[in-house]
Formats: C-alpha cells, structure tokens, sequence
C-alpha cells in the first residue's frame, strides 16, 4: 500500500497544538503567549475540531482560556511546537492513514528537555489510532512543503545542518523522505531565513505550495531586508524548477514582511506562517498597516476560503507563526475522492 502525505489543503479531521509550557523560551511574555496561542486555537475551531495538548496539571487553565470549542488533553509536553514534533499523517489511495514518528532534538539540541517531545508523536498516534510509522531521521515538520502530488520543496540551510542528521548524506536525507512520506521529487532551496536562527532555516518562513504547481513565495520588497537576496536565490531555484509531475512552478510573491519589539527584541511577524484549514487560512498578523496587503495576497492564492488574520507577535518572538504551533490530522475519506 502506498502512503502519501497529502497536501495541507485537503480535508481535515482536525488540527493539534500544544499548550505553551517552556517558561525558560517565554520568559516575562508566558502570560501572552498563552492568549496568543488560545486566540490561534480558538480561530481554527471555526473551521475544523482543535485538539490542544497540555502538560499535566495545566488541562483547566488551557480550557479555561482557549473555551469550549477546543478540546484539551493532557500528555507529557517539553514545548508547544506541534509542527515539529508532532506526527505526519499519511494517506493511502483506498483511505487508510498512519503517521511518521519522526525522531526529534528540539531543532539540533537547542533547548532541554525534549524527550517528551520526541515521544508524543507516538502517543498521538495511539491516541487518534493510526499506525506507526518510525523514521530515526530527525526532521521537523515546518522544514518541508509538499504539493500532495509528489514534489516536496525544502531548505538546505535546515536539512544538511550538522545539528540535526550529521551521519546522513544529502542523498540520505533524500531518499528517507521519498520512502517516508511518499514523495517523488525533493526541490532544495538553499536558504531559510537568516533570522531564523530558532530552526536554522525552515521553509514555512520562505514558501509554501498552496495548489499543485503553485508556490507562494516570501520576497521582501525592502532591499535592507537581510533576505531581500538569500529569497531572490531561492525565487531563481523555483523558477528553473519542474515539479513531479514535470510542470513549471507558478511562483505567487508576498512582498510584505513585519518588524515589532517583544520584550525589548526586534522580531520579524512572517506572514507566510499561516494553517490552511477546512474552509479557511488563519494566518499570523503584527497589527500594522501592512497586515491588510498581505492578507490579500493570501486570500487571492486560497480565493474559496476565508483568510482569518490573528495577532502573534509573542509567538514570533517564540520562534515561530500559526503553522509552527499546529499540525493537521487529514480525514481518511479525502483519499477516496
């Protein structure tokens, strides 16, 4: 049976994330993490069921903010970044599903603990009652983008950096994700952002596919942007691409890009860190004036659902947007479409 991860546009059973519990990653903002993070939740509930996933003892404070709409487990947690340590959900072609257990080392050993980390995918599994998959590869889940169709873009910033897989060739790293998640073709990019020091370069803050053979792109305007060329490489590598399929990539660009001060730390808001849900794009905004433009780019590429912006300024000051804190469950009947 051949399993494939689908794109994040098909249809969902629902959405995972994970209560904010680092106190040593949030430090002063905990308190408006929390509310950021419950904002997200409660935004996605809209579309689709929302599970949210607290360490334990910490259940009530998470339903009492996120509201009824959410669920709220309580699992072993080390931090709140379900992209990333969360499982992959595959599709089969009659409708079965399992998930990859990917190994993870909270972004090449960053931040300690993450043993619960590296566990929960497979009490996740257990919990939604999917197979297992187990890879001993480390590799987060916002360092990849596919198509559904089998073409996957990522970075080589992220997955040939010496913290995560040093043992393993880029060839290696290849072929671990042709045979896991069931893709045909890996397009390498080679720069994340160079602010993105958190997860050395993840694509989901460079692009993202939002249609078979369509590519939103980040491509700051501002040439003192420190990515204003490192995404004009990448935007090079993109248009001399062909997908899996063997067609040239549609590039739609987002020019726009946000800077506010957390805590004293200037801090990039990216825009292109949205979750596409079940009727719906909740995508990260900074509450400035270039919020509007960017939530039109994002609502002409998504022009059937209905773009959702939520404040997370403290969620980047974390590291990450609305796509780094949560993980889709795709629903098994997409596949008999």
């Amino acid at each position: 049976m051949t399993l494939r991860m689908p794109a994040e546009w098909s249809e969902h059973d629902g959405c995972l994330m994970a209560w904010p519990t680092r106190s040593e990653l949030w430090g002063a903002v905990l308190d408006e993490a929390k509310q950021e993070y419950a904002e997200v939740a409660r935004a996605i509930a809209q579309f689709e069921p929302v599970t949210m996933v607290a360490p334990p003892g910490h259940g009530d404070e998470a339903r009492e903010r996120c509201g009824s709409g959410v669920e709220v487990v309580e699992l072993p947690i080390d931090d709140s970044w379900f992209r990333d340590s969360g499982p992959i959900v595959l599709l089969g072609a009659d409708g079965e599903r399992a998930g990859v257990d990917f190994r993870f080392n909270a972004w090449g050993g960053k931040h300690h603990p993450f043993d619960a980390d590296d566990r929960i995918s497979a009490l996740l599994l257990e919990r939604l009652g999917l197979r297992r998959i187990v890879s001993e590869m480390i590799l987060e889940g916002g360092a990849i983008t596919v198509d559904g169709e089998g073409t996957l873009i990522t970075t080589e910033q992220c997955l040939l950096h010496p913290n995560r897989n040093p043992g393993m060739s880029r060839e290696q790293i290849e072929a671990e994700l042709i045979a896991r998640l069931g893709v045909e073709k890996v397009i390498w990019l080679p720069y994340g952002g160079l602010l993105d020091t958190e997860t050395d370069g993840h694509v989901d803050g460079v692009c993202a596919f939002v249609a078979p053979g369509r590519v939103l792109v980040q491509l700051p305007s501002d040439p003192e942007h420190p990515d204003y060329e490192r995404m004009r490489a990448n935007h090079a590598v993109l248009a001399a691409a062909t997908d899996a399929r063997g067609r040239a990539l549609e590039i739609v660009e987002l020019p726009q890009s946000a800077f506010v001060e957390v805590d004293g730390t200037s801090t990039e808001v990216g825009y292109l860190n949205f979750y596409v849900a079940n009727g719906g794009v909740v995508v990260p905004v900074a509450d400035l004036p270039g919020d509007e433009a960017a939530l039109a780019v994002i609502a002409s590429v998504f022009p059937t659902r209905k773009v959702v912006g939520v404040r997370t300024r403290v969620i980047a000051f974390g590291g990450g947007g609305v796509h780094c804190i949560t993980q889709q469950v795709p629903a098994a009947a997409r596949a008999q479409a």
